[in-house]
């Protein structure tokens, strides 16, 4: 630990004095240029039209959204019938604690939560009404209502096809259900061949930069302290304290998410709230607004089919179904009962994306502080329309966009040392140096901009999506067998409440 410690100190050394170098005035550093030309040749790749419907739609949106309907019916709408079961599950109605497993289920559903509920709602609801107007709010809210019956899918297959360890020690999430669950279907070529795509395309999610970019973004905003040679400074804090926690496992981050998301939650909503109750009467010409926008868009480059790709790229980032990431911390749950914490991992996306984004987008739009098609704005924009009412709050936010960032930060860095175990190995010294990696790779986020960053966020996220879906898809008929038999089992009082 010592030696780990050591090393984390110096590699931040390294970087502070290499901050100080690349940080310019006038056009920026030269490896912010750089970098920031890459990610858009990168995103150009990805997100390249094909024509459907005589609309031009980035063909890698038809492939994120498809799954979302098609198993929303395919699953009897999951989403709007097990509400009920999730809530009680979620209460520990069902607990067994000697369930194999390293965290319990409101653990598991808190740390997957931080990981989505946070920047993703405050900064890329501002996002999408920058770009979109409105209207993008509406296809958010619909994408993440269909986004629960795929997360639904992918945390369940998570705990099913997890690896349990002799020291409890769980290790889950696409690479194993993907190997394992069709391998147990006759298709072990395909299923390995999957996994290790998925692996490859999730691995450069270790640069967890939107997290650091618009905490920096909401700091910088009160403080008026937002310099590039700033945010390489803002960025090593961020980076040492993250080592401090992720260097604990699973354990150390449920317990620090545990406490944060509900804190954090319960602060932003509760000015969301004071915000739209107090302009109470506003409200049904916000949701007006909202809903021309969805149909009517005015401006906005691509128009109604445009609106629908920036919610759903919105959408993606903020409910992260279809990823599979989430069902990482799912996979560590206590149960013995897959379907069961399928049920509780859908109750994310409607969360954080169905309310959340709603209640942002409703301060938003109820305050007036937006333009569209100007610069790409993120959490300033929400912190303006706050504190246009309530002018103390962008203080408050700032410090839950930290927290919320940092939460999301740590999440990641369980997600992502999975990946690398997968890949590299888990001995201590491959995790150690996962560790230094992660921790390290965090430090230019705040020295790009929200367009460049969430450009190459979506990128990376939006291509792991591929061979997780192919595989949901080969699955699908399993899962639905699999929830048939749970649903009856709690019917005829099987599985008994404790």
């Amino acid at each position: 630990m010592l030696k780990l410690n050591r090393l984390l100190v110096a590699a931040f050394a390294a970087l502070t004095i290499s901050g100080g170098v690349f940080a310019q005035d006038g056009e920026g550093s030269a490896f912010r240029q750089v970098t920031a030309n890459a990610i858009s040749v990168f995103s150009d790749f990805v997100f390249s039209e094909i024509t459907l419907l005589g609309a031009q739609m980035p063909w890698i949106v038809v492939w994120m959204g498809a799954p979302m309907f098609l198993l929303t019916v395919y699953f009897a709408f999951i989403n709007l019938r097990s509400f009920k079961q999730a809530s009680k599950i979620v209460r520990g109605h069902y607990h067994d604690d000697t369930a194999p497993g390293e965290v319990t289920q409101f653990q598991a559903l808190s740390t997957a939560l931080s990981g989505t509920v946070g920047l993703g709602n405050i900064a890329g609801v501002a996002v999408a009404i920058s770009i979109g107007g409105p209207g993008a709010t509406f296809w958010m809210i619909i994408i993440g209502f269909c986004a629960m019956s795929l997360k639904f899918a992918e945390c369940t297959l998570a705990v099913k096809y997890r690896d349990v360890r002799p020291d409890g020690t769980v290790a889950g999430g696409p690479m194993y259900y993907l190997e394992r669950g069709l391998k147990a279907r006759g298709w072990g070529k395909i299923g390995k061949t999957l996994a290790w795509t998925y692996a490859i395309l999730a691995f450069p999610s270790i640069l967890q930069v939107a997290q650091v970019n618009q905490s920096f973004e909401a700091i910088s905003f009160v403080t008026g302290y937002g310099s590039e040679a700033s945010g390489w400074a803002y960025g090593v804090i961020l980076a040492v304290l993250t080592a401090i926690v992720i260097i604990g496992g699973i354990r150390s981050i449920a317990g620090v998410t545990a406490k944060l998301v509900p804190l954090m939650a319960g602060v932003y909503v509760a000015g969301a709230l004071v915000i739209i109750l107090g302009h109470i009467n506003e409200v049904p010409a916000a949701f007006v607004t909202i809903f021309e926008g969805a149909f009517n868009p005015d401006g906005v480059l691509g128009g109604i089919a445009g609106v629908i790709i920036i919610g759903m790229k919105r959408a993606v980032y903020s409910t992260e179904a279809g990823l599979g990431s989430a069902s990482m911390a799912h996979a560590a749950a206590k149960t013995n009962e897959p379907v069961s914490e399928g049920m509780v991992a859908l109750m994310e996306p409607f969360i954080d994306t169905v309310l959340v984004s709603t209640m942002t987008a409703l301060v938003i739009v109820i305050t007036g502080n937006y333009v569209v098609g100007q610069e790409v704005q993120g959490i300033s924009m929400t912190s303006a329309a706050f504190g246009s009412v309530i002018s103390w709050f962008p203080i408050v936010l700032a410090l839950a966009a930290f927290l919320f960032g940092f939460s999301t930060i740590i999440s990641w860095g369980y997600y992502s040392s999975k990946v690398w175990e997968f890949i590299w190995g888990g001995s201590e010294r491959s995790m150690n140096l996962f560790k230094i990696t992660y921790c390290v790779l965090l430090v230019p986020g705040a020295v790009w901009s929200a367009q460049e960053v969430y450009d190459l966020m979506d990128s990376m996220f939006f291509l792991m999506a591929i061979p997780n879906i192919i595989g949901i898809y080969l699955m699908a008929p399993e899962l639905k067998r699999d929830l048939q038999d749970y649903l009856a089992r709690i019917r005829s009082g099987e599985i008994k409440e404790t």
